[in-house]
Order: C-alpha cells, then structure tokens, then sequence
C-alpha cells in the first residue's frame, strides 16, 4: 500500500493523488491537518532524505512564523517539522522501502508504473 502524507488542499498533493487514481493505484492519505505525523516518524524520514528536501522553506507558514529571520540549523529544522507538520514539503509518499518527496510525473511514473 502507497502511502501519501499531506494535506488534501495542496496542489502538489492534489497532483499526486489524481496520479494514482488515473493509474488505477491503491493509496491511504494521512492527512496532516487530522492526523499529525510525530517526531519518530520524520526522524525515520530523514535516514532516507536530507532536511533540505523534507523542510519547506518556499510554503507560507514558513513565513508567517518568521523561521528564515532565525537562521535555523539542521537540528532545529527538524525540531520545528515535529511542532508544524505544515512546514513539511508535500507529498511524502513512502511505497515499500522508497521516501518520495514532492510531484513529479516522470518521477512517479518510473516508480509506480514501471
């Protein structure tokens, strides 16, 4: 089973999500806004990718919560996607032993059609 991690208003989730049904994929959505994902879980994240891809540094809570103005080490990132889910890059698609980390068609179709 596919997992994807997001929230159902994303565009890039959206994206994702309109992949698998075309494709005809099974998928669970965990939305972050009902079900928050805990430390443990970004921290198994983050074996399979580094902060930069996890930490969205382009989405707007970013902004509103004034993160670039305290320069933040890669241990705080961390630390700060475990308080806000919404400052992780979305999606996050864990399928078998694979972490994929945002939309990308050919990307997707070379893992999931293939």
């Amino acid at each position: 089973m596919v997992h994807i991690y997001g929230i159902k208003n994303c565009d890039s989730v959206k994206k994702a999500i309109k992949f698998f049904k075309e494709n005809n994929l099974d998928f669970e959505l965990i939305d972050f806004k009902s079900t928050p994902v805990d430390c443990d879980k970004i921290k198994t994240w983050l074996k399979d990718t580094e902060i930069k891809t996890l930490f969205n540094s382009r989405s707007t809570i970013y902004r509103t919560l004034g993160l670039k103005a305290l320069n933040l080490q890669d241990d705080e990132k961390a630390q700060w996607l475990c308080k806000e889910n919404l400052l992780i890059k979305r999606p996050v698609i864990e399928y078998n032993d694979k972490l994929i980390v945002g939309f990308n068609s050919t990307q997707y179709e070379g893992i999931f059609l293939s």
